[in-house]
């Protein structure tokens, strides 16, 4: 897991090129990454994926697709977003364009998710059966349907950060 400043301030999760995926935790042994034995593998389905966002088919549920490039990935449960590190001088500068990019941003690919549970964050590539031993991370969702929609903001002439925001449905 990588760590810009001080230790304890954001837990970023990394990708060796490929999507990150967010999947549910009772479903990760389903998930087999870059392995199997099929012509496309769960991490060629997630590459498929056009566009911010998307859901895949994993086991009885779905596991959600973070699109586009491959960037530094964060989790910011008080703003309930997904935080993708596009261009910024340091994780200071980034975090502190979060509000003004939430504020300005143009939403694109909203989607539905229904969450069975805490999810776990980490590159496709991997099986979900390995992610104790790569950069993951864990993600406490409460149950439940989540709206998830998606944009790129730039809050500052220099920052540039994606922004994938889940706002749970009433049930």
């Amino acid at each position: 897991m990588a760590r810009y400043a001080d230790p304890g301030t954001v837990e970023w999760v990394e990708s060796g090129g490929g999507p990150l995926i967010v999947v549910p935790e009772a479903v990760l042994p389903f998930w087999a990454g870059a392995d199997g034995e099929d012509l496309a593998t769960d991490y060629d389905r997630a590459c498929e994926v056009d566009g911010y966002v998307g859901l895949l088919p994993v086991g009885d549920s779905a596991a959600l697709v973070l699109g586009d490039e491959p960037a530094s990935t964060s989790f910011l449960p008080d703003h309930g977003t997904f935080v993708r590190w596009s261009a910024a001088g340091s994780e200071d500068e980034l975090l502190a364009g979060v509000p003004a990019a939430l504020d300005a941003a143009v939403w694109q690919n909203e989607v539905s998710w229904q969450v069975p549970g805490p999810v776990v964050l980490f590159d496709s590539a991997w099986p979900g059966t390995a992610t104790e031993r790569t950069e993951h991370l864990r993600v406490p969702l409460e149950p439940g349907r989540y709206t998830v929609r998606a944009a790129h903001a730039q809050p500052g002439p220099e920052t540039w950060l994606g922004l994938v925001q889940l706002s749970r449905l009433p049930d």
